[in-house]
């Protein structure tokens, strides 16, 4: 039997919770008050899925290894579907307006269309469609 996980948690270190709450707001995600405080924020992403945003001095104590400084380097890039090729693209421009760096420029393979930001601590962040029709067909 394949594990299968209820939840997902992704942990992000990051070095200004206010300013990183205030920028994931205005890319459309809400918090979970209840997991939120001056350490931490519980954004939510899906039904099931969240990410922990983590004070630097915060997230150090889960981990004896150094914190990548996401401008300079790559750890991970956090990947979510959208709707449409539309939703992708308001949410990628939402997230330009509120102060998000270029990453990539928007990538339309055909069944799948992708288009990627980097957050105010260089964290990667891609938001895909995939057309499942057009992979049926494949």
């Amino acid at each position: 039997m394949a594990l299968q996980a209820g939840q997902i948690f992704v942990n992000l270190p990051v070095k200004d919770l206010d300013k990183t709450k205030e920028f994931f707001a205005k890319v459309g995600f809400e918090f979970n008050a209840q997991f939120t405080d001056q350490n931490a924020a519980c954004m939510v992403v899906g039904e099931n899925i969240f990410v922990m945003l983590l004070v630097e001095d915060f997230y150090r104590t889960f981990t004896k290894k150094e914190i990548v400084d996401a401008t300079k380097s790559s750890e991970v890039i956090v990947a979510l579907s959208a709707a449409n090729k539309e939703q992708v693209d308001e949410i990628v421009n939402r997230a330009m307006a509120a102060g998000a760096g270029h990453y990539n420029d928007p990538v339309d393979h055909g069944f799948m269309y992708t288009w990627s930001f980097q957050d105010l601590d260089g964290h990667l962040w891609e938001f895909m469609y995939m057309d499942e029709s057009a992979v049926q067909q494949a």
